[in-house]
């Protein structure tokens, strides 16, 4: 009997604990269910069912908070109290696609500071509105050296647990890969989830902001984050105050290579939710989405220049204010006849034309094969002669046609280093358009071996190491000639040593070229 009570007794401590356990079977189951059970219900959220479906719907019906502009593809949500940040929260989780299939949650560990990411071997996340099944790409990842099933990191964790009473309300039927991420490197999370990506998945960063201060200092630490943060300077929201920085910076990292804009949709503390002025938390959603009224699939796309943990974009051809013009950089091998240059640099103008005058944007019709191949390509504004503004992408992931109307409408309107172009400046400004080709990885033995192989003036060089990346066209080399000046600036550029080029174990050297082109 003393045996019984005291496995009884051990049943109950875990489930409250939060920690796993097995259901009861299930009809044709051979196996039990393995199951996460909550570990704050009842503290930070409701314990029963019909309390907390009434608290969240009470949330998304408030309808604060900004609106977006395309679909969410990755959201920034905060994770206290639902009392605390439960509003701020549902700004971002009412405007999620309802067909959404699979949901990252990327959840920063409050108890384990491991260098590792832990996915546990569970079939299931239980909260009081029923589970959430666990997607098989939880058990694909968990098969890398980067994830670890870590229970100790989990059973005590509300980070993770808080988000999905929203998603289960507003999705109904998806699956789950729980990420619980300690000290590891963000660049790392990012590679290892790119994959998995498609237009049915959603991620998820779990983050408070600044946590208790007086109210004016936080509101001022957290305008910094999540400027920071929409800015997508890597570098500031690496020094912000965010207990889930990684999450984000990870999040970051997949927005930026996949052209995800990020939008703030709101932001709040404790001290105008439920909480004293005095030592507030803060709390935001931003999400990262793609689509929306100018976009196609990218609206904003991976900048050139714009590192992983660097400050502004340095889309422009000459970088940090070089404004020289870099007409005489050379083209790849490849050709483009003069007639789809005429329609590309066209079609750049009547996209900007038509935006300013509120009109329908432009695609020809009988398009060539060129153009409507997948390329990278980089649309250039100067006005008289000084840059106005550049914004492109590197890898070829659309059809050239909608990658020069995508970043004519970025260069001109989204470039964060310029007002957006105003209709008087259209006729002072010029176009420049450089398309490129797919990067290829340089491989070298050491510092002399890499500067053999660069060509000035026509490699463009993407240089990245960990979770830091920068790169310059063609076009920079007018300003840096020597091998090693340029190499030293791109490092610094990815906020690296001067000297971070001459390791080929730890950086990754890519190349491309380009074929530019003006009016």
């Amino acid at each position: 009997m003393k045996i019984i009570g005291y496995l009884v007794l051990m049943l109950i401590i875990l489930t409250l604990s939060g920690s796993f356990g097995y259901a009861k079977d299930e009809p044709g189951r051979k196996e039990k269910k393995r199951i996460r059970f909550p570990a704050v219900a009842g503290q930070f959220y409701p314990a029963e069912e019909t309390k907390l479906a009434g608290m969240v719907r009470q949330f998304l019906n408030e309808k604060k908070g900004k609106p977006v502009s395309g679909r969410i593809m990755g959201l920034i949500s905060p994770h206290a109290g639902y009392i605390y940040s439960g509003t701020v929260a549902a700004t971002g989780f009412r405007q999620i696609d309802p067909a959404t299939k699979t949901v990252f949650v990327l959840a920063p560990s409050h108890w384990l500071p491991a260098a590792k990411a832990s996915i546990i071997e569970v079939d299931a996340y239980r909260t009081p509105l029923g589970d959430i099944p666990l997607s098989p790409i939880a058990a694909t990842l968990r098969q890398q050296e980067l994830f670890s099933p870590l229970p100790d990191m989990d059973q005590k964790e509300h980070s993770l647990e808080v988000q999905l009473p929203f998603l289960q309300i507003m999705l109904k039927s998806f699956e789950l890969v729980p990420i619980t991420i300690g000290q590891v490197d963000p660049g790392r999370i990012a590679k290892a989830l790119l994959p998995h990506i498609d237009e049915h998945t959603l991620i998820v960063a779990s983050s408070d902001l600044s946590h208790y201060y007086p109210y004016h200092k936080a509101k001022l630490l957290d305008e910094s984050c999540t400027r920071a943060i929409t800015d997508m300077d890597f570098n500031r929201m690496a020094e912000s105050e965010a207990c889930g920085k990684i999450p984000i910076l990870a999040l970051m990292e997949i927005a930026r290579q996949k052209g995800w804009r990020p939008e703030l949709i709101d932001y709040r503390n404790s001290g105008d939710t439920a909480g004293p002025p005095d030592q507030v938390v803060g709390y935001a959603s931003i999400a990262f989405v793609s689509g929306g009224a100018k976009g196609d699939e990218k609206t904003r796309a991976n900048k050139e220049g714009q590192e992983l943990k660097g400050g502004k974009s340095s889309d422009d051809n000459n970088d940090e204010g070089k404004n020289e013009r870099g007409k005489s950089a050379k083209s790849s091998s490849e050709s483009i006849s003069e007639a789809d240059r005429k329609m590309l640099l066209t079609l750049a103008r009547c996209v900007i034309k038509n935006t300013l005058s509120k009109e329908k944007d432009p695609l020809p019709e009988n398009l060539s094969p060129y153009v409507r191949e997948k390329r990278g390509c980089f649309v250039t504004l100067h006005k008289r002669g000084q840059l106005r503004g550049c914004i492109g992408t590197i890898t070829p992931e659309q059809r050239l046609c909608d990658c020069v109307k995508e970043n004519a409408f970025n260069a001109a309107f989204r470039d964060p280093r310029f007002s957006p172009l105003s209709k008087s400046e259209l006729d002072e400004v010029e176009i420049e358009i450089s398309i490129l080709t797919p990067p290829r990885e340089l491989k070298f033995s050491d510092a002399e071996d890499l500067k053999r192989q660069l060509r000035p003036g026509v490699d463009g060089v993407i240089l990245s190491q960990g979770w830091h990346r920068a790169t310059y066209l063609p076009q920079v080399w007018e300003q840096l000639p020597d091998k090693e000046s340029f190499l030293q600036s791109l490092c610094q550029k990815a906020g690296l040593p001067d000297d971070a080029w001459k390791d080929p174990t730890k950086t990754k050297v890519e190349v491309y070229q380009a074929i530019v082109f003006s009016e």
